[in-house]
C-alpha cells in the first residue's frame, strides 16, 4: 500500500474516462434492454457488442490498477449510476413503440372522434354504458413520441374524459397523421 495515489492528474484523467465510458456502456444496456422487449433483434445485437466491448476496457483498466488507484472504483460507480439515468432520459428522448389511447367520453365522444380523424389518427368507437349512462369510448394507437399530443386533444375536446394508455406490443398496421410535404433535405429521400 505505500504505492497508493488517491489522486494527481493522471488518475483524475483515467477516472473522467472510465467515468465517461460507464455512462456510455450502461446508457447502450438501457436501450438495448427496451430493444429486446420490442423485438429488435439486429440493434439489440450490435447495441450489446458495443456495450459490451466498452465494459471490458473499462472493467480491465479498472482492475488492473485499483490498487495503485482506488479513486477509479468511486468514478466508476458514479459513471454507473449516472448511464442509468441517462439511459433512461434518452429511452423517453426516442420515444420508440407504439401506445394504446382508450378514451371514455360521456358526452363528446363522436365529436372526439371527428376530431381526431381530423388530426390523422385512426379511431375505433364503441357505445357503453358508465355509471351515469351511456359512454362513447374510443380506441387509438399512435406513436409513443405522438401521445402528448392525443392527449392534449383530448383535454382540450373534452376535459371531463376519461383515459387510459398503455404500450402496444406488436401492431400489425398503424395509420400515421397527415403530415405536411417533405422540403428540404428531406425531400431527397422521399418514395415516389
Amino acid at each position: 500500500m505505500d504505492n497508493v495515489i488517491w489522486m494527481d492528474l493522471t488518475t483524475l484523467l483515467w477516472g473522467l474516462a472510465i467515468f465517461f465510458f460507464r455512462i456510455t456502456d450502461v446508457s447502450l444496456g438501457t436501450i438495448r434492454t427496451i430493444s429486446i422487449v420490442h423485438g429488435r433483434t439486429v440493434t439489440a445485437f450490435a447495441l450489446g457488442f458495443v456495450e459490451v466491448t466498452l465494459w471490458l476496457v473499462v472493467i480491465s483498466s479498472v482492475v488492473t490498477t485499483i490498487t495503485q488507484r482506488p479513486m477509479l472504483i468511486l468514478f466508476y460507480s458514479l459513471g454507473f449510476a449516472t448511464g442509468n439515468v441517462v439511459g433512461i432520459k434518452l429511452e423517453r428522448f426516442m420515444a420508440a413503440g407504439n401506445m394504446v389511447v382508450r378514451i371514455i367520453s360521456a358526452k363528446r365522444g363522436i365529436e372526439m372522434a371527428a376530431a381526431m380523424r381530423e388530426h390523422g389518427f385512426a379511431v375505433t368507437t364503441f357505445c357503453g354504458e358508465g355509471l351515469s349512462g351511456p359512454v362513447t369510448e374510443l380506441y387509438i394507437v399512435c406513436r409513443r413520441r405522438q401521445l402528448q399530443h392525443v392527449i392534449s386533444l383530448v383535454r382540450q375536446l373534452d376535459p371531463n374524459a376519461f383515459y387510459i394508455t398503455e404500450r402496444a406490443g406488436s401492431v400489425s398496421k398503424i395509420f400515421r397523421p397527415i403530415s405536411q410535404p417533405a422540403t428540404g433535405w428531406r425531400a431527397i429521400f422521399k418514395k415516389k
